[in-house]
């Protein structure tokens, strides 16, 4: 009740602190989740460079896979902080447990699929003779753990929605941790190669998601999952689904643009430009997991107050998020592209393909000047609940620009259109972003003063 409470009192610049710092840590930790099997598989003896570019076909679907869990962590969380917010606890535990119950249908659903489509999907995006095995390898092993990471993913978020942010960080930091201690016992001692990063993952995901099942079943858990919230309920769902469906696209418009780039890339310029697109966007990730950990801790201060009908609480919130946000991507990025050398040796010692990855690493990563603007805009869309703006935001830097500029500037400049593509869609997005949110906002504060929300 204290950590609930405080989201609606305590002094703004050391609630944001509080619930952000947790968040921004088990983000960091969970980027090295990700990044330190590229890392080791990268620097395999002989076979690094095409075990990376195997692994890096496999982020498309993997991060497909994550999508869903999104529609939960992005739709579902957000509404029970508003539901706290508006001292309506058995509503909160309603959505949580619709929440679930979409999880363990998204586990089982997404598993089959895409055990019987892996393989036309991976020649499709891009794969050879030489990059599938590596590919399927990691894949194959990777599904029989989705249930763990749809629990673990998209149940998290529910613990920062009632306050608990050190426990949401605990969860995150369990499986990271422990991903990183097995991934060099598996992948070289044991001598299992790509597998052995895979199982070191699923292994990981499984602690994390009984970790974070443990406290939200937890009698003092003021959200907790209750059995007969499973039972669907219509309503719930689609409320969740409303909501939920702008952090999907965002999410799943990131597999797309996996598949189209490698797929361009790999037209174009061949296996060792899959690889260095694994990492430059592993490099990308230096960027945007620190912000995504930091607007997940604002999220739900924002949703509370909004759910509160506390104007005040809210502007004051979302002025610090857009401050740190732009700041942080313009200091980080800059930083990338003056000095993109040691960021690329971190994955490869292959000479070729660091001076493929350092010559377009400046230029991918540009667009992150100025992202921090849309990666605020879009956590305050979420959290008062504009899902249609927030969803067509993720629409617009996806699909209807970066797609369309990744095949347009390919046709024109080769490879390196395909790079230039990912920084003229995130400018352009951050700057269409910013500018629809900076007369929506004036209008919600205005509604919110007035009582008419």
């Amino acid at each position: 009740m204290k950590n609930e409470e405080a989201l609606g009192t305590e002094k703004m610049g050391s609630l944001i602190v509080r619930m952000t710092v947790p968040s921004i840590t088990a983000q960091i930790v969970n980027l090295l989740y990700n990044i330190v099997d590229r890392m080791y598989i990268g620097n395999m003896h002989k076979v690094g460079r095409d075990a990376l570019a195997g692994l890096g076909l496999c982020i498309p679907i993997i991060t497909l896979i994550s999508a869903f869990s999104a529609i939960i962590s992005g739709g579902g969380a957000p509404l029970a902080s508003r539901a706290l917010g508006a001292k309506d606890k058995e509503k909160a535990c309603e959505i949580l447990g619709n929440g679930t119950f979409l999880l363990l249908i998204f586990s089982v659903a997404l598993s089959v699929t895409a055990y019987i489509v892996k393989t036309p999907v991976l020649y499709l995006i891009g794969a050879s003779e030489v990059t599938y095995g590596f590919a399927n390898d990691y894949l194959t092993l990777y599904l029989s753990g989705t249930v763990f990471v749809q629990i673990s993913v998209g149940l998290n978020t529910f613990l920062s929605a009632q306050g608990k942010s050190a426990q949401a960080m605990i969860s995150t930091l369990i499986g990271a941790v422990l991903n990183i201690a097995l991934d060099p016992l598996f992948i070289f001692a044991f001598k299992m190669g790509v597998k052995g990063a895979a199982l070191a993952t699923v292994i990981s995901q499984a602690v994390s998601a009984v970790w974070v099942l443990r406290i939200l079943t937890d009698r003092k858990t003021p959200l907790r999952l209750i059995p007969r919230y499973l039972k669907p309920k219509i309503k719930t769902i689609m409320n969740i689904f409303a909501l939920g469906i702008a952090s999907f696209v965002m999410t799943a418009t990131e597999s797309m643009i996996g598949f189209v780039l490698n797929g361009r890339l790999k037209y174009y310029g061949g296996d060792i430009h899959v690889s260095a697109l694994a990492i430059l966007q592993s490099v990308m990730m230096l960027i945007s997991t620190p912000i995504t950990g930091f607007t997940q801790g604002v999220t739900p201060i924002l949703s509370y107050s909004f759910g509160a009908k506390n104007s005040v609480r809210l502007k004051d919130c979302y002025s610090k998020t857009l401050a740190v946000s732009f700041l942080f991507c313009l200091v980080s990025a800059s930083v990338m592209m003056v000095f993109p050398y040691p960021f690329v040796k971190m994955f490869t010692s292959d000479s070729e393909l660091i001076a493929i990855s350092v010559k377009y690493l400046p230029i991918f990563v540009s667009g992150m000047l100025i992202f921090g603007i849309q990666r605020a805009c879009q956590t305050a869309f979420v959290a008062i609940g504009e899902a249609g703006i927030s969803l067509f935001i993720a629409v617009l830097r996806k699909l209807i620009l970066l797609i369309p500029f990744a095949y347009l500037f390919s046709y024109f400049f080769g490879v390196s259109g395909v790079y230039t593509a990912e920084c003229a869609a995130d400018i352009l997005s951050a700057t269409i972003c910013g500018t629809i949110f900076f007369f929506r906002f004036k209008k919600v504060l205005s509604e919110m003063d007035k009582h008419i929300i």
